[in-house]
């Protein structure tokens, strides 16, 4: 693998870290979900570490911000999905409480990526 300096920003090891996370908690839902909500948390956690290596690739701020604020709210979809799993009792607070834990947290670090990139 190539050794590109998107792989030393915590954000991105927090959000590869966060995808197996993801994939359990699949497991958990019903089987006639696997093609919308199965699929479409799995994307957005693809999304979210995609996004924040294609930005930091990029070599205008004004480019690196775009693909991180994709990334971003990737990480809002991501909680809105498991708001919706609460909601329709498909999950409860503790099967979601770790995901939900390290999503806040990378929101708040794509969030000072972005600050920092913007300084």
């Amino acid at each position: 693998m190539l050794d590109l300096s998107h792989k030393r920003l915590i954000a991105w090891q927090k959000s590869i870290e966060l995808l197996p996370q993801l994939y359990a908690l699949c497991q958990k839902l019903p089987p006639d979900e696997k093609y919308n909500l199965v699929s479409q948390i799995k994307r957005a956690g693809i999304s979210v570490c995609n996004n924040l290596a294609e930005g930091s690739a990029r070599k205008s701020k004004t480019e690196k911000n775009s693909f991180f604020e994709v990334a971003r709210s990737s990480v809002v979809e991501i909680d809105n999905l498991l708001v919706a799993f609460l909601a329709v009792k498909y999950l409860n607070e503790e099967d979601i409480k770790e995901v939900d834990r390290r999503n806040i947290e990378l929101f708040k670090l794509i969030s000072r990526l972005i600050d920092s990139n913007n300084k």
